[in-house]
């Protein structure tokens, strides 16, 4: 009987050092982190064995958790569904920071009946531990139903807080990437895209245009006597206007449209399927915005900036990246070499 458990538990020491390999393994192989993620996620399906299991992760902003990996009965219900921090068992732990067995849900007053009403399943166990870093919540892990014999255990917990850590390690692994690749294409100073990303979007959206048959613009805007700002009020206003100028500019275009620093203090704005018509009355809205707007009145600098602006669409003005951004920022030339503060077409002239 005595060996039996000793085979028993060697058999489980086994599992448990296989899982953990295969999950260290696929940590190292990639930086893919849903197939991270779902790795994790399927080895504790596969050695704890429960009925619907779930990965919820913590949106900072709206201080909810949303549920990025559900399986299990019911599962489809929890793809829209959020809880907020402290609803719920899930909630529980992320405000705490603490993992919790609970053996029998129907006692507990942390439990919350609303999933089961979406999911109609019956919960009659949990077993929910955080995913954190540097002791900062991320999300939870969350076990419903043991389908073997009884419940989940408390000596469940330290493998799933071990499984916890290596999801903790994923994301922040994935955070790190998208940060450096942020930096690669964004503008410090005014955390607009950079020009290096403006040509590779520019060849995108060429090859999707062209395929596809539609049109797009480009404008250039340059800012009108911006030295005189910096000679006048030095480079530190100079650069928190140059951020002021590019929030204006991004706040008014669309969520498919993207705006760049070209360098000094040139902006460029690209408007997908979009033609140069329509695309006139973007430029007219980013300028009336410009000519009503005070800067820095709180500190009495009160500041007042002006911009020439040049537009060239494709296909009708240009078909080639290097042509159409020339297109556009000759136009822009033939307003700064003339009456500033207004709008120039490429291949037409200025139009108020």
């Amino acid at each position: 009987m005595e060996r039996d458990q000793e085979v028993a538990e060697l058999r489980s020491q086994i599992e448990r050092l296989s899982l953990f390999h295969e999950v260290g393994k696929t940590l190292a192989s990639t930086l893919d982190l849903q197939k991270i993620l779902q790795t994790i996620m399927e080895k504790i399906s596969d050695f704890l064995r429960p009925d619907t299991w779930s990965l919820l992760m913590l949106d900072e902003k709206t201080q909810e958790l949303y549920f990025e990996i559900a399986i299990g009965a019911g599962a489809n219900s929890l793809k829209d569904v959020r809880l907020k921090v402290g609803e719920g068992i899930a909630g529980w732990v992320a405000e705490h920071g603490e993992p919790v067995l609970v053996e029998d849900v129907k006692s507990d007053p942390r439990f919350s009946t609303k999933f089961d009403e979406l999911t109609q399943i019956n919960t009659t166990s949990v077993v929910c531990v955080p995913i954190k870093s540097r002791d900062k919540v991320l999300g939870v892990i969350e076990l419903v139903n043991y389908l073997g014999k009884g419940c989940f255990r408390k000596e469940d917990i330290p493998i799933l807080n071990n499984l916890a850590d290596y999801a903790a390690i994923a994301l922040e692994n994935a955070r790190y990437v998208q940060r450096i690749q942020e930096l690669t294409i964004t503008d410090d100073c005014t955390a607009l895209y950079n020009a290096r990303h403006l040509h590779f979007v520019l060849d995108a959206e060429i090859y999707r245009s062209t395929r596809y048959n539609y049109q797009f613009s480009v404008i250039f805007i340059d800012l009108d006597h911006f030295k005189a700002v910096n000679d006048t009020y030095g480079h530190l206003v100079g650069s928190k206007l140059l951020w002021m100028i590019g929030e204006i500019i991004k706040g008014h275009l669309r969520l498919i449209d993207y705006a760049f620093r070209y360098g000094g203090d040139e902006f460029v704005v690209l408007l997908p399927q979009t033609p140069k018509e329509n695309a006139l009355m973007v430029v007219r809205r980013i300028k009336d915005l410009l000519n009503q707007k005070v800067f820095f009145t709180d500190e009495n600098l009160n500041i007042k900036v002006t911009a020439s602006f040049g537009l060239a669409a494709f296909p009708a003005d240009a078909r080639t990246r290097k042509d159409i951004l020339r297109m556009a920022d000759e136009a822009m030339y033939v307003v700064k070499n003339s009456t500033r503060n207004s709008i120039a077409l490429a291949g037409e002239g200025i139009r108020a």
